[in-house]
């Protein structure tokens, strides 16, 4: 195989290598999060007030995922990969996720380097202030910090 054939299968082969990689990235930015805007909101079996309610969540600002839509309703999935229908009046825009790494600490500042603030568990609700490259800010009850978006589960955009 001559040089130059050689070298245009390498090209080929690592252009496809960055096209598959990318495509998995360009996919997670278009994942919709909302969250629930009350401390009691029920998840129902279709997209209406007549299915019967699956479970009742408890959690205001709880993060979930927008899988599809009807008139008024919108499909999620939670942390758990509970699924089901939500009416758009109990769902917000506001940014939150869940911890999801066991002991991660939340530092004063965006870098393992400066002093850490409080050590979380798997499961914390945080609220999403503001989010660099791999960093957020967030708020634990009264406790406001940096923590590694690698760590969250939720709206980190």
């Amino acid at each position: 195989m001559t040089r130059n054939k050689l070298n245009f299968f390498l090209f080929l082969f690592l252009l496809n290598i960055i096209l598959v990689l990318s495509t998995g990235v360009m996919s997670d930015e278009n994942i919709n999060f909302l969250s629930l805007k009350k401390n009691e909101v029920n998840l129902r079996q279709g997209p209406s007030f007549e299915y019967p309610t699956i479970l009742t969540y408890k959690k205001k600002y709880l993060p979930v995922i927008v899988l599809d839509k009807s008139d008024a309703w919108k499909k999620i999935k939670d942390f758990e990969n509970n699924s089901g229908w939500i009416h758009i009046s109990q769902l917000s825009k506001k940014k939150s996720a869940i911890n999801i790494k066991n002991y991660s600490i939340i530092f004063e500042k965006p870098t393992i380097y400066s002093n850490p603030v409080v050590r979380l568990e798997v499961g914390k609700l945080l609220l999403v202030k503001k989010c660099k490259l791999k960093w957020c800010k967030v708020r634990a009850e009264k406790f406001t910090g940096w923590i590694s978006k690698s760590y969250l589960w939720g709206k980190t955009k």
